[in-house]
């Protein structure tokens, strides 16, 4: 309960080596609720309403999107490609990320502190988080090898791309980002604000890093760097190579990559087709997860804030946050603008045409023959501790 001034407690024993530092004598007299406000920051974070007006869309388009993308794959024997189990996947790992963590962060934001959930609450959250972003990643670049393969080496691909294979990859997948997600979460706990010759502050439990900060850093920058900068270097480099191939193939068959003409033959365009689908969403997923590393990078490598770094990683942040789901979202947009397939499942799925239009409406591309039809983020700093 917070007391008023003149009902302040008495303070705890205070020697002389716990005084120095940031102690200020005049915490002695503030409230619980004056302290909090003062090195933990207004309880709701501001700009709530249109972030949280923002974030209610990103959830309601995505959460249709990828649960339609989901439906039509489990529904239509046709749509249960290799190509396509691992946009199943990477659907799950966005639901995951849409349907607990986005209401997470918008209940944080609301209400920043205390953490209600305990311990093995903020456990959860920061495994959540952590575990999505790196599977969300491993996907896309598995994807980005197996279209490579597809393309350059079709005859390797009738064995390496298959669906066995592809279920057994999606396994290794999410048990590797399990796996690589438990040191960033082992470094997070609950940490409650603690004040020198008074003790601790009710309500103040903050879900947040209690490890040396040396630790998360190594942690966090070995992460961008694997789990973002390689393998967006490796995609780029597949795809590159993968255009070029189906250059000199338009240009073998005397055929234009850029056209679209009843000439081209239906495989050969459903290939393209389905390359340049993936390759756009490799160059949106580039661009979605790029603010957030730069956001947690920020954070582990800004040891002094002045005012300048602050107000900078604050649109960092909030920037990152947006493209965070936005990313989550924007996949089965594309699929539908992209993929004629995508295209009448989808209006299929929503009583728009029948199913027996949709099965043959577009034609089947088998990938085996060369073709186919991440938060654990942080706050802006605010003075967590006055020790």
């Amino acid at each position: 309960m917070n007391l008023s001034l003149g009902e302040a407690r008495s303070p705890s024993p205070c020697n002389g080596s716990e005084a120095l530092g940031h102690f200020d004598p005049e915490d002695l007299n503030l409230t619980d609720e004056a302290l909090r406000l003062k090195y933990l920051g207004p309880q709701q974070t501001e700009l709530f309403a249109p972030i949280c007006a923002t974030y209610l869309l990103i959830f309601v388009v995505g959460t249709m999107g990828n649960g339609l993308t989901c439906l039509v794959i489990l529904r239509h024997k046709a749509m249960r490609t290799p190509t396509n189990f691992y946009l199943f996947s990477l659907a799950v790992s966005d639901l995951l990320t849409l349907l607990v963590g986005l209401p997470l962060e918008l209940y944080e934001m609301w209400h920043n502190y205390p953490f209600l959930l305990g311990v093995g609450g903020c456990y959860f959250r920061t495994l959540l988080f952590e575990t999505v972003c790196l599977a969300s990643v491993l996907n896309v670049t598995t994807l980005s090898v197996e279209r490579y393969i597809a393309v350059v080496h079709p005859f390797q691909a009738r064995t390496v791309v298959t669906r066995a294979n592809v279920r057994r990859r999606l396994g290794a997948i999410w048990g590797l980002a399990l796996l690589c997600s438990l040191p960033n979460t082992s470094l997070h706990g609950l940490q409650q604000l603690h004040v020198p010759c008074r003790g601790p502050v009710p309500d103040s439990a903050v879900c947040m890093v209690v490890r040396p900060r040396a630790l998360y850093n190594l942690v966090v920058q070995a992460t961008a760097l694997l789990f973002f900068c390689l393998p967006m270097a490796t995609i780029s480099v597949l795809y590159l190579l993968v255009g070029l191939r189906l250059k000199q193939e338009a240009k073998g068959k005397g055929i234009r990559v850029a056209s679209d003409t009843p000439r081209v033959p239906l495989q050969d365009r459903g290939r393209r087709q389905v390359t340049k689908m993936l390759y756009v969403l490799v160059v949106v997923f580039g661009i979605c997860w790029a603010p957030f590393h730069a956001d947690r990078l920020m954070w582990s490598l800004v040891s002094h804030w002045t005012e300048g770094l602050l107000l900078a990683f604050q649109c960092v942040h909030l920037v990152s946050g947006v493209f965070f789901y936005l990313g989550s979202a924007v996949n089965p947009v594309l699929y539908s603008l992209m993929s004629t397939r995508f295209q009448e499942t989808f209006r299929e799925a929503l009583g728009l045409v029948s199913q027996k239009h949709v099965l043959w409406a577009a034609p089947t591309i088998h990938t085996h023959l060369g073709s186919s039809s991440c938060r654990g983020r942080h706050k802006p700093p605010e003075k967590l501790n006055c020790e």
